[in-house]
């Protein structure tokens, strides 16, 4: 026999009826309902999340505070004036050179841009480059590779 919709039941004890309480005083449930005797919570309905007078924690907690991107690259920026000043005499030049030259710090990316001019040859590795790095790196006679 195919298992059908309507076969379908809960598991045994999955659905237990609701408790009626305040139906009189004899048994249990009767008489405060469950309540304790006087206060706040026996006269009337306290929210949930009612902390009792304490600033509550959709007040306490900071709003309009902006987004923050978890998936945003940043970049160390280096310019080719820099590069051209500290490698006077051009060559390969990696990051571990400008790490070491302290252009930039180390384990984070690095991205080379094309302010200023390039007059050596430079074989430079870094993570980025903008496009006008890399045309005046080109045409200095250098190259550009991406680690």
């Amino acid at each position: 026999m195919a298992l059908k919709v309507h076969h379908l039941r809960p598991a045994p004890g999955a659905h237990t009826e609701a408790k009626r309480v305040a139906r009189g005083e004899g048994g249990k449930g009767g008489k405060t309902a469950g309540r304790g005797t006087k206060g706040t919570g026996a006269r009337k309905n306290v929210p949930e999340n009612f902390e009792g007078g304490q600033m509550p924690l959709h007040m306490r907690t900071p709003k309009m505070r902006g987004f923050q991107n978890p998936f945003k690259v940043s970049y160390q920026v280096v310019n080719l004036t820099r590069l051209a000043e500290v490698f006077p005499s051009g060559g390969q030049v990696g990051v571990d050179d400008l790490v070491a030259k302290g252009l930039v710090r180390g384990n984070k990316l690095v991205k080379v841009l094309g302010t200023g001019e390039l007059s050596v040859k430079l074989d430079i590795t870094a993570d980025a480059f903008s496009a006008s790095a890399k045309e005046k790196i080109e045409a200095a006679g250098g190259t550009v590779t991406e680690r």
